[in-house]
């Protein structure tokens, strides 16, 4: 989900926590005015496509009834919000590293539906998750990218598994990192690569099979650390997405929509308003969020008429949507277009030509 983080402070009871979190309504704006494409900024004039988000509370023993109590409010467990394994600190983190993802493939996605070139390259191997009280655990970090193991390059997280796979316990991974730094905002950034060496511990009872080509047999050491592939993508134009302090990758979708309206001059829309949510693949699949409940109220709030949100999560948008404002499920971008051309938009792809 897109989450504001919101840090309660107090005394007494106010600084015991529960554990758990209240998810409430956050806001929805116009997504246009956060996309920039080659320094360009979006317009409004043509209509609205809505980013929305909640409010994440961490609470306290104080706070917890009156949380319990708000109808607009859902209560989860702090463990529910992180990878399985992982500590809650990493909770920031892990959504600021998710809304990054995000950015980068709502792009992917948005520049290839329009029939723009587009390329990519493995840039090393993105640590998404690292387990509490495991081997790496201080030493490697979410959102670092590994790019060597023992003397070897590792341009995808499969190549880190091949070479750490049979590694054993006692004996030394030497890793290349390229450190990852979080500004006050919530922007990531890698530094040059650096060396972190890691003891290899012994592994869990019950451990996965690789999912890599090539990479079998049970694995004969343990990290604690879990990888996808840093993929780069090369595009036509430079865009640049600002949302300070949001984490999650739900608005993927919003995200992919705005920057499709704005490469389509802002006609995508037709003068209407739009809300939007759902992760977004860079081939166009949307994916699951939390929190629709509460968005489809920031969202009736905003003066939407229509709220995209992803196939499985109709009910749960329309059980506190305003009645005013209707529900539409979409498993794919082209859906969502689909539904936005049927309703006067257009879209203009890279060789000129209109699509409505």
């Amino acid at each position: 989900m897109a989450i504001f983080l919101v840090v309660a402070c107090g005394f007494g009871a106010s600084q015991v926590s529960t554990g758990d979190y209240s998810v409430t309504p956050g806001g929805a704006e116009p997504v246009a005015p956060l996309i920039t494409i080659d320094g360009k900024q979006g317009t409004n004039n043509s209509g609205h496509i809505l980013l929305t988000d909640v409010y994440l509370t961490p609470l306290s023993w104080l706070t917890y009834l009156p949380a319990w109590f708000n109808s607009d409010a859902e209560i989860v467990s702090g463990d529910a919000l992180v990878t399985p394994g992982v500590s809650v600190n990493d909770l920031d983190i892990q959504g600021y590293l998710q809304m990054a993802q995000s950015k980068t493939n709502a792009q992917a996605a948005a520049f290839q539906r329009l029939g723009y070139p587009v390329t990519s390259t493995n840039d090393g191997a993105l640590v998404e998750a690292v387990g509490t009280s495991t081997p790496a655990s201080g030493r490697i970090s979410v959102a670092d990218i590994v790019v060597g193991v023992n003397g070897q390059a590792t341009t995808t997280a499969c190549a880190v598994i091949a070479v750490t796979r049979n590694l054993l316990p006692g004996t030394t991974a030497s890793f290349l990192i390229k450190k990852a730094s979080i500004s006050d905002n919530g922007t990531i950034t890698n530094g040059s690569p650096v060396a972190v060496n890691v003891t290899v511990g012994k592994p869990p009872t019950a451990t996965q099979p690789s999912p890599c080509p090539g990479v079998s047999g049970a694995a004969k050491g343990f990290l604690g650390i879990a990888l996808q592939d840093d993929i780069h993508y090369v595009l036509p134009f430079s865009v640049n997405i600002s949302t300070p302090n949001i984490g999650g990758p739900s608005a993927g979708l919003a995200m992919t929509l705005g920057i499709i309206d704005q490469l389509s001059n802002g006609t995508l829309i037709h003068h209407r308003t739009i809300g939007a949510t759902g992760t977004m693949s860079p081939s166009g699949a949307v994916g699951d969020v939390g929190g629709v409940p509460q968005k489809a109220v920031a969202v009736s709030n905003a003066g939407a008429t229509m709220f995209l949100v992803p196939g499985t999560e109709k009910k749960a948008a329309q059980s506190t949507a305003a009645s005013s404002l209707q529900i539409v499920a979409v498993d794919t971008l082209n859906q969502a277009l689909k539904i936005l051309m049927a309703g006067g938009g257009t879209i203009t792809m890279a060789n000129g030509s209109i699509e409505r």
